[in-house]
Protein backbone atom coordinates (compact mmCIF):
# COMPACT_ATOMS: atom_id res chain seq x y z
CA UNK A 1 0.00 0.00 0.00
CA UNK A 2 1.70 3.46 -0.91
CA UNK A 3 2.86 5.92 2.10
CA UNK A 4 4.48 8.95 2.68
CA UNK A 5 7.04 9.69 5.70
CA UNK A 6 5.74 12.54 7.81
CA UNK A 7 7.71 14.49 10.58
CA UNK A 8 5.83 15.59 12.82
CA UNK A 9 7.80 18.90 14.56
CA UNK A 10 6.94 19.26 17.97
CA UNK A 11 8.86 22.45 18.78
CA UNK A 12 8.76 25.31 21.33
CA UNK A 13 8.82 29.23 19.52
CA UNK A 14 8.54 32.33 20.83
CA UNK A 15 6.68 34.99 20.44
CA UNK A 16 7.68 37.75 17.77
CA UNK A 17 11.50 36.14 17.44
CA UNK A 18 11.10 35.16 13.38
CA UNK A 19 14.76 34.88 13.36
CA UNK A 20 14.74 32.32 16.09
CA UNK A 21 11.74 30.42 15.27
CA UNK A 22 13.25 30.34 11.41
CA UNK A 23 16.02 29.18 12.66
CA UNK A 24 14.65 26.18 14.46
CA UNK A 25 12.05 25.46 10.86
CA UNK A 26 15.22 24.83 9.37
CA UNK A 27 17.17 22.80 12.12
CA UNK A 28 13.73 20.42 12.40
CA UNK A 29 13.54 20.78 8.98
CA UNK A 30 16.77 19.21 8.26
CA UNK A 31 16.70 16.49 10.77
CA UNK A 32 13.15 15.91 9.25
CA UNK A 33 15.03 15.17 5.82
CA UNK A 34 17.79 13.11 6.93
CA UNK A 35 15.23 10.51 8.49
CA UNK A 36 13.59 10.16 5.25
CA UNK A 37 10.39 12.03 5.48
CA UNK A 38 8.66 13.04 2.25
CA UNK A 39 5.83 15.96 4.50
CA UNK A 40 6.94 17.91 7.47
CA UNK A 41 4.40 19.72 9.86
CA UNK A 42 5.07 22.54 11.68
CA UNK A 43 2.52 23.92 14.51
CA UNK A 44 -0.03 26.85 13.95
CA UNK A 45 1.76 30.34 13.71
CA UNK A 46 5.30 28.41 13.81
CA UNK A 47 7.16 31.27 12.20
CA UNK A 48 5.37 33.99 14.45
CA UNK A 49 4.88 31.66 18.00
CA UNK A 50 1.33 31.78 19.56
CA UNK A 51 -0.94 33.74 20.23
CA UNK A 52 0.71 37.20 18.83
CA UNK A 53 -2.71 38.47 20.32
CA UNK A 54 -2.68 42.09 18.87
CA UNK A 55 0.52 42.11 17.22
CA UNK A 56 -1.74 40.43 14.82
CA UNK A 57 -3.05 44.32 14.11
CA UNK A 58 0.00 45.40 13.53
CA UNK A 59 0.71 46.29 9.90
CA UNK A 60 4.74 46.04 9.89
CA UNK A 61 4.68 42.64 11.89
CA UNK A 62 2.44 41.17 9.89
CA UNK A 63 4.31 42.75 6.71
CA UNK A 64 7.47 41.19 8.57
CA UNK A 65 6.29 37.76 8.77
CA UNK A 66 5.15 37.07 5.35
CA UNK A 67 8.50 38.32 3.94
CA UNK A 68 10.25 35.86 6.38
CA UNK A 69 7.95 33.22 4.33
CA UNK A 70 10.39 33.44 1.53
CA UNK A 71 13.30 33.60 3.52
CA UNK A 72 12.56 30.30 4.95
CA UNK A 73 11.37 28.90 1.49
CA UNK A 74 14.82 30.05 0.56
CA UNK A 75 16.63 28.89 3.51
CA UNK A 76 15.12 25.06 3.23
CA UNK A 77 16.04 24.69 0.04
CA UNK A 78 19.68 26.32 0.53
CA UNK A 79 19.96 23.47 3.19
CA UNK A 80 18.81 20.74 0.53
CA UNK A 81 15.07 20.19 2.47
CA UNK A 82 13.89 21.71 -0.80
CA UNK A 83 12.37 18.23 -1.79
CA UNK A 84 10.36 18.18 1.31
CA UNK A 85 6.86 19.75 1.33
CA UNK A 86 7.08 21.84 4.79
CA UNK A 87 3.78 23.40 6.19
CA UNK A 88 4.63 26.66 8.09
CA UNK A 89 2.24 28.53 10.31
CA UNK A 90 2.34 32.17 9.86
CA UNK A 91 0.53 35.80 10.10
CA UNK A 92 -0.66 36.79 6.99
CA UNK A 93 -2.63 39.95 6.09
CA UNK A 94 -4.77 40.67 3.00
CA UNK A 95 -7.04 43.23 1.88
CA UNK A 96 -9.75 41.60 4.22
CA UNK A 97 -7.57 41.99 7.35
CA UNK A 98 -5.31 40.09 9.17
CA UNK A 99 -5.05 36.05 8.75
CA UNK A 100 -3.88 33.09 10.24
CA UNK A 101 -2.08 30.93 7.86
CA UNK A 102 -0.61 28.29 7.19
CA UNK A 103 1.69 27.87 4.00
CA UNK A 104 3.07 24.63 2.06
CA UNK A 105 6.52 25.00 0.98
CA UNK A 106 8.46 23.00 -1.86
CA UNK A 107 11.06 23.44 -4.10
CA UNK A 108 12.02 27.05 -2.68
CA UNK A 109 8.97 28.60 -2.91
CA UNK A 110 4.96 28.73 -1.69
CA UNK A 111 2.79 25.95 -3.53
CA UNK A 112 -0.30 26.23 -0.81
CA UNK A 113 -1.16 28.79 1.24
CA UNK A 114 -4.47 28.83 3.45
CA UNK A 115 -6.47 30.33 6.03
CA UNK A 116 -7.71 29.04 9.39
CA UNK A 117 -11.31 29.21 8.89
CA UNK A 118 -12.92 28.78 11.93
CA UNK A 119 -11.55 31.16 14.94
CA UNK A 120 -12.36 30.22 18.51
CA UNK A 121 -13.68 32.95 20.41
CA UNK A 122 -13.93 31.34 23.90
CA UNK A 123 -11.75 30.75 26.88
CA UNK A 124 -8.05 31.86 26.41
CA UNK A 125 -8.91 32.60 22.75
CA UNK A 126 -9.80 36.22 21.05
CA UNK A 127 -9.28 35.37 17.66
CA UNK A 128 -12.39 37.05 15.88
CA UNK A 129 -10.78 39.90 16.96
CA UNK A 130 -7.37 39.61 15.86
CA UNK A 131 -8.09 37.70 12.21
CA UNK A 132 -10.26 37.38 9.63
CA UNK A 133 -11.68 33.63 8.58
CA UNK A 134 -10.77 31.91 5.40
CA UNK A 135 -13.05 30.45 2.91
CA UNK A 136 -11.00 28.49 0.78
CA UNK A 137 -8.82 24.99 1.23
CA UNK A 138 -5.68 24.08 -0.82
CA UNK A 139 -5.33 20.43 -1.45
CA UNK A 140 -1.92 19.45 -3.12
CA UNK A 141 -0.70 15.83 -4.67
CA UNK A 142 2.41 14.48 -3.37
CA UNK A 143 3.46 11.17 -4.55
CA UNK A 144 0.11 10.81 -6.16
CA UNK A 145 -1.53 11.32 -2.05
CA UNK A 146 -3.44 14.63 -1.96
CA UNK A 147 -2.78 15.84 1.15
CA UNK A 148 -5.92 18.23 2.91
CA UNK A 149 -5.39 20.74 5.78
CA UNK A 150 -7.06 22.08 8.69
CA UNK A 151 -5.91 24.33 11.57
CA UNK A 152 -6.53 23.76 14.72
CA UNK A 153 -9.92 24.90 15.53
CA UNK A 154 -10.94 23.83 12.38
CA UNK A 155 -10.52 20.54 13.77
CA UNK A 156 -12.14 20.89 17.01
CA UNK A 157 -15.44 22.21 15.50
CA UNK A 158 -18.22 20.70 13.86
CA UNK A 159 -18.63 21.17 10.08
CA UNK A 160 -16.43 23.46 8.41
CA UNK A 161 -13.04 22.63 6.49
CA UNK A 162 -12.54 18.41 7.96
CA UNK A 163 -16.75 18.32 6.23
CA UNK A 164 -15.21 20.07 3.59
CA UNK A 165 -12.41 17.58 2.75
CA UNK A 166 -14.51 14.47 3.74
CA UNK A 167 -16.93 15.58 0.87
CA UNK A 168 -14.17 16.85 -1.66
CA UNK A 169 -11.85 13.47 -0.89
CA UNK A 170 -8.54 12.90 0.37
CA UNK A 171 -6.03 10.82 1.01
CA UNK A 172 -4.16 12.67 3.91
CA UNK A 173 -4.74 15.49 6.29
CA UNK A 174 -2.71 17.78 8.01
CA UNK A 175 -3.45 19.61 11.10
CA UNK A 176 -1.13 22.47 12.52
CA UNK A 177 -1.85 23.06 15.82
CA UNK A 178 -1.48 25.82 19.06
CA UNK A 179 -3.79 23.86 21.30
CA UNK A 180 -2.99 25.03 24.67
CA UNK A 181 -2.46 22.56 27.90
CA UNK A 182 -5.01 21.78 30.62
CA UNK A 183 -5.62 19.38 33.13
CA UNK A 184 -6.43 15.76 31.19
CA UNK A 185 -6.91 17.63 27.47
CA UNK A 186 -5.17 14.63 26.33
CA UNK A 187 -8.22 12.39 27.16
CA UNK A 188 -9.81 14.47 24.91
CA UNK A 189 -7.61 15.42 21.95
CA UNK A 190 -7.01 11.55 20.78
CA UNK A 191 -11.01 10.67 20.71
CA UNK A 192 -11.75 13.95 18.97
CA UNK A 193 -8.60 13.65 16.26
CA UNK A 194 -9.80 9.78 15.77
CA UNK A 195 -13.32 10.79 15.08
CA UNK A 196 -12.14 13.40 12.92
CA UNK A 197 -10.31 11.03 10.78
CA UNK A 198 -12.89 8.56 10.21
CA UNK A 199 -15.10 12.22 9.15
CA UNK A 200 -12.72 13.06 6.52
CA UNK A 201 -12.40 9.02 5.41
CA UNK A 202 -8.38 10.24 6.18
CA UNK A 203 -5.24 9.30 7.93
CA UNK A 204 -5.12 13.04 10.37
CA UNK A 205 -1.22 14.17 11.06
CA UNK A 206 -1.95 16.45 14.43
CA UNK A 207 0.92 18.37 15.44
CA UNK A 208 1.21 20.62 18.27
CA UNK A 209 3.49 22.92 19.39
CA UNK A 210 5.03 23.21 23.09
CA UNK A 211 6.05 25.48 25.88
CA UNK A 212 5.57 28.49 27.84
CA UNK A 213 3.98 31.53 26.40
CA UNK A 214 3.05 34.26 29.16
CA UNK A 215 0.15 32.29 30.97
CA UNK A 216 -0.13 29.34 28.69
CA UNK A 217 1.77 26.47 28.43
CA UNK A 218 1.19 24.23 25.63
CA UNK A 219 2.25 20.42 25.88
CA UNK A 220 2.87 18.88 22.54
CA UNK A 221 0.92 15.42 22.42
CA UNK A 222 1.30 15.24 18.96
CA UNK A 223 -0.34 11.90 17.12
CA UNK A 224 -1.29 10.74 13.86
CA UNK A 225 -4.54 8.49 13.50
CA UNK A 226 -5.73 6.35 10.93
CA UNK A 227 -8.85 6.25 9.23
CA UNK A 228 -10.41 3.99 11.24
CA UNK A 229 -9.48 6.23 14.27
CA UNK A 230 -6.49 3.99 15.62
CA UNK A 231 -3.56 5.66 16.97
CA UNK A 232 -0.38 5.32 15.05
CA UNK A 233 2.24 7.37 16.52
CA UNK A 234 2.26 9.79 18.97
CA UNK A 235 5.21 12.22 20.73
CA UNK A 236 5.91 12.95 24.08
CA UNK A 237 3.98 15.86 26.52
CA UNK A 238 5.79 18.86 27.25
CA UNK A 239 9.27 18.17 25.34
CA UNK A 240 10.55 19.23 21.76
CA UNK A 241 10.50 16.07 19.62
CA UNK A 242 10.49 15.29 15.58
CA UNK A 243 7.98 12.40 15.40
CA UNK A 244 8.66 10.78 12.32
CA UNK A 245 6.29 7.86 11.18
CA UNK A 246 5.34 6.14 8.11
CA UNK A 247 1.48 6.79 7.14
CA UNK A 248 -0.16 4.58 4.94
CA UNK A 249 -2.64 5.71 2.68
CA UNK A 250 -5.34 5.05 -0.07
CA UNK A 251 -5.18 7.22 -2.92
CA UNK A 252 -8.78 7.79 -4.26
CA UNK A 253 -7.91 9.67 -7.46
CA UNK A 254 -9.73 12.66 -6.49
CA UNK A 255 -9.25 15.30 -9.10
CA UNK A 256 -12.53 17.88 -8.64
CA UNK A 257 -11.95 21.63 -7.37
CA UNK A 258 -15.14 23.29 -6.19
CA UNK A 259 -17.85 23.92 -3.20
CA UNK A 260 -17.99 21.81 -0.49
CA UNK A 261 -20.08 22.01 2.84
CA UNK A 262 -19.87 26.01 2.23
CA UNK A 263 -16.06 25.85 1.09
CA UNK A 264 -14.01 26.26 -1.89
CA UNK A 265 -11.45 23.17 -2.90
CA UNK A 266 -8.57 23.57 -5.23
CA UNK A 267 -6.25 21.08 -6.01
CA UNK A 268 -2.58 21.23 -7.38
CA UNK A 269 -0.38 18.30 -8.33
CA UNK A 270 3.13 18.68 -7.25
CA UNK A 271 3.93 14.98 -8.12
CA UNK A 272 2.36 11.92 -9.23
CA UNK A 273 4.98 9.16 -9.10
CA UNK A 274 4.84 7.17 -6.55
CA UNK A 275 7.42 7.82 -2.96
CA UNK A 276 11.12 6.93 -3.55
CA UNK A 277 11.26 3.91 -0.98
CA UNK A 278 13.13 4.35 2.03
CA UNK A 279 14.73 1.87 4.61
CA UNK A 280 11.99 0.79 7.11
CA UNK A 281 11.57 2.63 10.31
CA UNK A 282 10.65 -0.10 12.72
CA UNK A 283 7.77 -0.47 15.25
CA UNK A 284 5.43 2.73 15.24
CA UNK A 285 6.78 5.60 17.79
CA UNK A 286 3.28 5.77 20.32
CA UNK A 287 4.09 7.60 23.92
CA UNK A 288 2.64 7.12 26.87
CA UNK A 289 0.87 10.22 28.13
CA UNK A 290 1.77 11.03 31.82
CA UNK A 291 -0.10 10.27 34.81
CA UNK A 292 -1.98 12.95 36.47
CA UNK A 293 0.46 14.94 38.75
CA UNK A 294 3.53 14.37 36.80
CA UNK A 295 1.73 16.23 33.95
CA UNK A 296 0.45 19.17 35.96
CA UNK A 297 3.95 19.51 37.68
CA UNK A 298 5.30 19.31 34.10
CA UNK A 299 3.49 21.97 32.87
CA UNK A 300 4.02 24.14 35.60
CA UNK A 301 7.77 23.27 35.88
CA UNK A 302 8.17 24.25 31.79
CA UNK A 303 5.56 27.24 32.34
CA UNK A 304 7.91 28.86 34.69
CA UNK A 305 11.10 28.18 32.99
CA UNK A 306 10.10 29.60 29.73
CA UNK A 307 8.92 32.65 30.95
CA UNK A 308 11.44 32.95 32.68
CA UNK A 309 14.15 32.26 29.75
CA UNK A 310 12.38 34.04 26.93
CA UNK A 311 12.18 37.49 29.04
CA UNK A 312 15.96 37.59 29.47
CA UNK A 313 15.58 36.81 33.54
CA UNK A 314 18.72 34.96 35.09
CA UNK A 315 17.56 33.72 38.46
CA UNK A 316 14.25 33.81 40.48
CA UNK A 317 13.58 34.79 44.21
CA UNK A 318 10.60 34.22 46.49
CA UNK A 319 9.76 34.39 50.16
CA UNK A 320 10.40 31.29 52.07
CA UNK A 321 7.85 30.76 55.04
CA UNK A 322 7.96 27.30 55.85
CA UNK A 323 4.22 26.48 54.50
CA UNK A 324 3.19 24.70 51.61
CA UNK A 325 2.56 27.10 48.72
CA UNK A 326 6.60 28.63 49.12
CA UNK A 327 7.70 25.34 49.36
CA UNK A 328 6.30 23.84 46.44
CA UNK A 329 7.11 26.99 44.33
CA UNK A 330 10.42 26.88 45.77
CA UNK A 331 10.74 23.14 44.27
CA UNK A 332 8.99 23.94 40.99
CA UNK A 333 11.68 26.47 40.67
CA UNK A 334 14.41 24.47 41.18
CA UNK A 335 13.29 21.82 38.96
CA UNK A 336 12.69 24.32 36.07
CA UNK A 337 15.91 26.62 36.65
CA UNK A 338 18.20 24.66 38.65
CA UNK A 339 19.16 25.45 42.32
CA UNK A 340 21.86 27.84 41.56
CA UNK A 341 19.68 29.97 40.03
CA UNK A 342 16.60 30.03 42.78
CA UNK A 343 17.10 32.44 45.92
CA UNK A 344 15.06 32.25 48.85
CA UNK A 345 14.89 34.63 51.57
CA UNK A 346 12.96 33.84 55.13
CA UNK A 347 11.66 36.76 56.32
CA UNK A 348 10.32 36.59 59.92
CA UNK A 349 7.98 38.95 62.14
CA UNK A 350 8.07 38.93 65.72
CA UNK A 351 4.78 36.41 65.03
CA UNK A 352 6.52 33.84 63.17
CA UNK A 353 6.91 30.60 64.71
CA UNK A 354 10.31 28.91 65.14
CA UNK A 355 8.38 25.42 62.50
CA UNK A 356 8.28 28.25 60.10
CA UNK A 357 12.10 29.47 60.11
CA UNK A 358 13.47 26.12 60.84
CA UNK A 359 11.07 24.54 57.37
CA UNK A 360 12.50 27.44 55.22
CA UNK A 361 15.58 26.52 56.37
CA UNK A 362 15.15 22.69 55.49
CA UNK A 363 13.32 23.86 52.46
CA UNK A 364 16.25 25.28 50.95
CA UNK A 365 19.20 22.46 52.24
CA UNK A 366 17.07 19.83 50.82
CA UNK A 367 16.45 22.08 47.44
CA UNK A 368 20.21 23.08 47.52
CA UNK A 369 19.02 26.68 46.29
CA UNK A 370 20.22 29.91 47.93
CA UNK A 371 19.12 31.01 51.53
CA UNK A 372 19.14 34.17 53.80
CA UNK A 373 17.78 35.22 56.89
CA UNK A 374 15.95 38.95 56.65
CA UNK A 375 13.89 39.50 60.08
CA UNK A 376 11.51 42.14 58.96
CA UNK A 377 10.66 42.69 62.71
CA UNK A 378 12.11 46.34 63.09
CA UNK A 379 11.01 47.42 59.86
CA UNK A 380 7.77 46.52 60.60
CA UNK A 381 7.80 48.56 64.02
CA UNK A 382 8.68 51.76 62.60
CA UNK A 383 5.46 52.07 60.30
CA UNK A 384 3.12 50.35 63.51
CA UNK A 385 4.68 53.23 66.18
CA UNK A 386 4.77 55.84 63.71
CA UNK A 387 0.88 55.45 62.13
CA UNK A 388 -0.32 53.58 65.37
CA UNK A 389 -1.16 50.44 63.31
CA UNK A 390 -3.28 47.98 64.80
CA UNK A 391 -5.82 44.93 63.71
CA UNK A 392 -5.73 44.38 60.18
CA UNK A 393 -3.52 46.72 59.24
CA UNK A 394 -0.99 45.60 61.93
CA UNK A 395 -0.96 42.62 60.03
CA UNK A 396 -1.46 43.57 56.68
CA UNK A 397 2.03 45.83 56.39
CA UNK A 398 4.03 42.38 57.91
CA UNK A 399 3.52 41.14 54.26
CA UNK A 400 3.49 44.50 52.41
CA UNK A 401 7.32 44.89 53.98
CA UNK A 402 8.04 41.41 53.12
CA UNK A 403 6.42 42.04 49.35
CA UNK A 404 8.93 45.65 49.40
CA UNK A 405 11.84 44.11 50.61
CA UNK A 406 11.82 41.24 47.91
CA UNK A 407 11.41 43.91 45.05
CA UNK A 408 14.53 46.00 46.77
CA UNK A 409 16.29 42.58 46.19
CA UNK A 410 14.96 42.19 43.06
CA UNK A 411 15.94 45.61 41.68
CA UNK A 412 19.28 45.04 43.14
CA UNK A 413 20.76 41.87 41.97
CA UNK A 414 18.34 41.48 39.09
CA UNK A 415 15.93 38.69 40.34
CA UNK A 416 12.44 37.73 39.03
CA UNK A 417 10.23 37.74 42.25
CA UNK A 418 7.85 34.78 42.56
CA UNK A 419 4.37 35.22 43.76
CA UNK A 420 3.46 32.02 45.73
CA UNK A 421 -0.49 32.26 46.38
CA UNK A 422 -2.43 29.34 44.43
CA UNK A 423 -6.01 29.59 43.31
CA UNK A 424 -8.15 29.07 46.59
CA UNK A 425 -6.32 32.14 48.20
CA UNK A 426 -6.66 34.50 45.04
CA UNK A 427 -10.13 33.58 44.73
CA UNK A 428 -11.44 34.36 48.36
CA UNK A 429 -9.28 37.21 48.10
CA UNK A 430 -6.87 35.87 51.10
CA UNK A 431 -3.42 37.41 50.43
CA UNK A 432 -2.42 40.63 50.76
CA UNK A 433 -2.31 42.95 47.68
CA UNK A 434 1.12 44.64 47.46
CA UNK A 435 2.54 42.29 49.72
CA UNK A 436 2.39 38.24 49.17
CA UNK A 437 0.62 39.39 46.15
CA UNK A 438 3.65 40.90 44.59
CA UNK A 439 5.94 39.38 41.94
CA UNK A 440 6.57 39.34 38.09
CA UNK A 441 5.22 35.54 37.97
CA UNK A 442 2.83 33.02 39.73
CA UNK A 443 3.71 29.79 39.09
CA UNK A 444 0.69 28.14 41.50
CA UNK A 445 -1.89 30.59 40.96
CA UNK A 446 -3.89 28.30 38.87
CA UNK A 447 -3.51 25.41 41.64
CA UNK A 448 -6.32 25.14 44.07
CA UNK A 449 -5.16 24.56 47.99
CA UNK A 450 -5.78 21.02 48.18
CA UNK A 451 -4.31 20.22 45.11
CA UNK A 452 -0.65 21.71 46.22
CA UNK A 453 -0.94 19.44 48.93
CA UNK A 454 -1.61 16.68 46.31
CA UNK A 455 1.56 17.80 44.60
CA UNK A 456 3.51 18.34 46.94
CA UNK A 457 3.42 14.78 48.39
CA UNK A 458 3.47 13.55 44.70
CA UNK A 459 6.71 15.06 44.33
CA UNK A 460 8.24 13.57 47.39
CA UNK A 461 6.96 9.88 46.30
CA UNK A 462 8.98 10.61 43.50
CA UNK A 463 12.45 11.50 44.80
CA UNK A 464 12.05 8.63 46.78
CA UNK A 465 11.63 6.56 43.96
CA UNK A 466 14.73 7.83 42.23
CA UNK A 467 16.56 7.60 45.80
CA UNK A 468 16.67 11.27 46.38
CA UNK A 469 16.05 13.26 49.19
CA UNK A 470 12.29 14.35 49.09
CA UNK A 471 12.60 17.93 48.24
CA UNK A 472 9.72 19.74 50.78
CA UNK A 473 9.87 18.74 54.42
CA UNK A 474 7.08 16.59 55.80
CA UNK A 475 5.96 19.49 58.26
CA UNK A 476 5.03 22.15 55.72
CA UNK A 477 2.97 19.32 53.98
CA UNK A 478 1.44 18.11 57.37
CA UNK A 479 0.89 21.44 59.65
CA UNK A 480 -1.96 23.48 59.62
CA UNK A 481 -1.31 26.27 57.14
CA UNK A 482 -1.32 29.95 58.44
CA UNK A 483 -0.04 33.21 57.45
CA UNK A 484 1.38 34.18 60.98
CA UNK A 485 0.38 37.68 61.22
CA UNK A 486 -0.72 37.80 64.52
CA UNK A 487 -0.66 35.43 67.71
CA UNK A 488 -1.64 31.63 66.65
CA UNK A 489 -3.24 32.56 63.99
CA UNK A 490 -4.36 29.57 60.99
CA UNK A 491 -5.57 29.84 57.94
CA UNK A 492 -9.17 28.32 59.24
CA UNK A 493 -9.96 31.43 61.15
CA UNK A 494 -10.52 33.28 58.00
CA UNK A 495 -11.83 30.74 55.51
CA UNK A 496 -13.89 27.00 55.48
CA UNK A 497 -12.21 24.24 55.64
CA UNK A 498 -9.65 23.71 52.11
CA UNK A 499 -11.48 20.80 51.51
CA UNK A 500 -14.73 22.03 51.13
CA UNK A 501 -13.66 25.51 50.40
CA UNK A 502 -12.11 24.08 47.16
CA UNK A 503 -15.17 22.23 46.49
CA UNK A 504 -17.52 25.01 46.37
CA UNK A 505 -15.25 27.09 44.21
CA UNK A 506 -14.95 24.20 42.06
CA UNK A 507 -18.59 24.48 41.24
CA UNK A 508 -18.63 28.53 41.49
CA UNK A 509 -15.47 29.15 39.15
CA UNK A 510 -14.59 26.02 37.33
CA UNK A 511 -18.03 25.35 36.92
CA UNK A 512 -19.83 28.13 36.93
CA UNK A 513 -22.84 27.43 39.33
CA UNK A 514 -25.21 29.63 40.28
CA UNK A 515 -26.79 29.96 44.41
CA UNK A 516 -29.63 27.39 43.37
CA UNK A 517 -27.28 24.78 41.97
CA UNK A 518 -24.58 24.91 45.05
CA UNK A 519 -27.41 24.70 47.07
CA UNK A 520 -29.04 21.35 45.43
CA UNK A 521 -24.91 20.11 45.63
CA UNK A 522 -25.55 19.90 49.03
CA UNK A 523 -23.91 22.93 50.33
CA UNK A 524 -24.44 24.58 53.44
CA UNK A 525 -26.48 28.02 52.62
CA UNK A 526 -24.40 29.79 55.27
CA UNK A 527 -21.55 28.44 53.43
CA UNK A 528 -22.24 29.54 50.00
CA UNK A 529 -23.05 32.84 51.15
CA UNK A 530 -19.65 33.30 52.87
CA UNK A 531 -17.78 32.04 50.08
CA UNK A 532 -19.53 33.48 46.71
CA UNK A 533 -19.32 37.03 48.95
CA UNK A 534 -15.65 36.68 49.13
CA UNK A 535 -14.86 35.08 45.73
CA UNK A 536 -17.13 38.52 44.41
CA UNK A 537 -15.59 41.15 46.29
CA UNK A 538 -11.86 39.71 45.49
CA UNK A 539 -11.98 40.85 41.72
CA UNK A 540 -9.70 43.88 42.27
CA UNK A 541 -7.15 42.15 43.39
CA UNK A 542 -7.63 39.49 40.75
CA UNK A 543 -6.77 41.70 38.21
CA UNK A 544 -3.76 42.86 39.81
CA UNK A 545 -2.23 39.54 40.72
CA UNK A 546 0.72 38.44 38.67
CA UNK A 547 0.45 35.71 36.27
CA UNK A 548 0.72 32.18 36.24
CA UNK A 549 0.49 29.22 34.38
CA UNK A 550 -3.06 28.14 33.18
CA UNK A 551 -3.69 24.63 34.23
CA UNK A 552 -7.39 24.21 35.20
CA UNK A 553 -10.32 24.57 32.34
CA UNK A 554 -11.17 28.33 33.42
CA UNK A 555 -8.17 30.11 34.64
CA UNK A 556 -8.36 33.33 36.55
CA UNK A 557 -7.38 36.12 33.95
CA UNK A 558 -7.54 34.91 30.19
CA UNK A 559 -10.51 32.45 31.17
CA UNK A 560 -12.65 33.91 33.55
CA UNK A 561 -12.82 37.73 33.41
CA UNK A 562 -15.47 39.71 35.49
CA UNK A 563 -16.49 43.43 36.13
CA UNK A 564 -14.29 44.81 39.37
CA UNK A 565 -17.25 47.40 40.08
CA UNK A 566 -20.80 44.92 40.33
CA UNK A 567 -23.14 45.10 41.88
CA UNK A 568 -24.95 41.65 40.95
CA UNK A 569 -24.80 38.92 43.52
CA UNK A 570 -25.58 35.42 43.99
CA UNK A 571 -28.07 35.12 46.41
CA UNK A 572 -31.52 32.66 47.03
Amino acid sequence: MPHLRIALAQINTTVGDLAGNTDLIVERTREAAESGAHVVVFPEMTLTGYPVEDLALRETFARACREQVDVVAQRLADAGCGDLLTYVGYLDQDEAGPRNAVVALLGGRVVARQYKHHLPNYGVFDERRNFKPGTELDVVRLHGVDVGMVVCEDLWQDGGPVAALGEAGVDLVVSPNASPYERAKDDVRLPLVASRAREAGAPVVYTNCVGGQDDLVFDGDSIVVGTDGTLLARAGQFTEQLLVTDVEVQPGGHTADGEFAGLTVHRRTLSDGPAPPREPLGGPAIGEPLPDEAEVWSALVLGLRDYVGKNGFGSVILGLSGGIDSAVVAALAVDALGPDKVYGVAMPSVYSSDHSKSDAADLAERLGCHFRLEPVTDMVQVYVDQLSLRGLAEENIQARVRGMLLMALSNLDGHLVLATGNKTELAVGYSTIYGDAVGGFAPIKDVFKTHVWALARWRNDEAVKRGQTPPIPENSISKPPSAELRPGQVDTDSLPDYELLDDVLDDYIEGDRGYADLLAAGFDPGVIDRVVRMVDGAEYKRRQYPPGTKITFKAFGRDRRLPMTNRWRETH
